[in-house]
Order: C-alpha cells, then sequence, then structure tokens
C-alpha cells in the first residue's frame, strides 16, 4: 500500500492518478481509494474506520473491500454510490491524512507531497472547488495544519516533494 498524503492542493490527486496510470501500463493489478471520498468540511479525519473496515481490513485479509462515496451533488454530503475495490498488487490510498500514524504500520511507502505555499495551494483548492468553497477551504488548511503537527506525516514520509 502507497499514501500520498499532503495539504489541499498540493497535488496528490494529480500525483496519485500518474502513480497508477504508470502501474496499470506495466500490467500491475492497482486500485485507488482517496480520502475525498469519505471526508466532510465537518468531518475531516474521524471517518477513518469506515476506510480500514471497510477496505483495509478486507483487502489485507485477501478479501475485496467497499465503501460508500460521500455525494456532494446536493451542496450536503450525504452517503452516495457503493465503491468495490478488488484485491490487488498496490493499493494506492491518496489524500489528507492516507498517511496518518494508525495506517503506517500497513503502508509499504509513504510519499508527501507540500504543493508549495499555503496561498498557492488555497488557490489551487478555489480553482479546483470553486470560489463558493473559499471559507471551508481556509478553514481545513487551518485544520490540516494542526492535524499533520501532531501526527509527524511530512517527517515519516519516505518521500518528500516540493
Amino acid at each position: 500500500m502507497l499514501a500520498i498524503d499532503g495539504p489541499s492542493g498540493a497535488g496528490k490527486s494529480t500525483l496519485a492518478a500518474r502513480v497508477v496510470a504508470g502501474l496499470r501500463a506495466r500490467g500491475c493489478r492497482t486500485e485507488l481509494v482517496s480520502t475525498d471520498a469519505f471526508a466532510t468540511w465537518d468531518d475531516p479525519v474521524a471517518w477513518w474506520p469506515r476506510l480500514a473496515d471497510g477496505v483495509l481490513r478486507p483487502l489485507a485479509a485477501g478479501r475485496p473491500g467497499a465503501y460508500r462515496r460521500m455525494d456532494w451533488t446536493t451542496g450536503v454530503p450525504r452517503p452516495g454510490e457503493l465503491v468495490r475495490v478488488t484485491v490487488a498488487d498496490v493499493l494506492v490510498l491518496e489524500g489528507v491524512s492516507s498517511g496518518r500514524t494508525s495506517a503506517r504500520s500497513l503502508l509499504s511507502h509513504l510519499c508527501w507531497v507540500e504543493g508549495g505555499s499555503a496561498a498557492g495551494r488555497l488557490a489551487r483548492a478555489i480553482a479546483r472547488d470553486g470560489v463558493a468553497a473559499e471559507a471551508e477551504l481556509g478553514r481545513w488548511q487551518r485544520f490540516e495544519r494542526g492535524w499533520f503537527a501532531v501526527d509527524g506525516t511530512a517527517a515519516a514520509a519516505g518521500t518528500r516533494l516540493s
């Protein structure tokens, strides 16, 4: 399992998509799970047991996993479609808190993506999510700064990209 972690707007999703495409091009059975499918503005990291119980534990036991992706179509997050995750050679787990302390014993590698300055990351996140999300994104950035400081994610990473 490869975790690609770092702050919002850093480029984690872009990197993860490239890693998955490269592995698949080499014939490696690869699955991608994003923490964005679980997190909400009001629950940035406490959803982890749903990922662990639905995906990580079944895959570790050699069984397929599944989870419900958050549906934001109404503007209010609610459980959406069921996503099935097959047993693969490599699971790429991407997103804020994917490399958290409680998961590190399961990881083959942790990659930290810094993505430049906080202002630059915020601008990219607003471009991605829309100006209506600016206040929430600012609040999210403040939360994740504290989260990463306490969790020590960047220091624990085997690869650090700026």
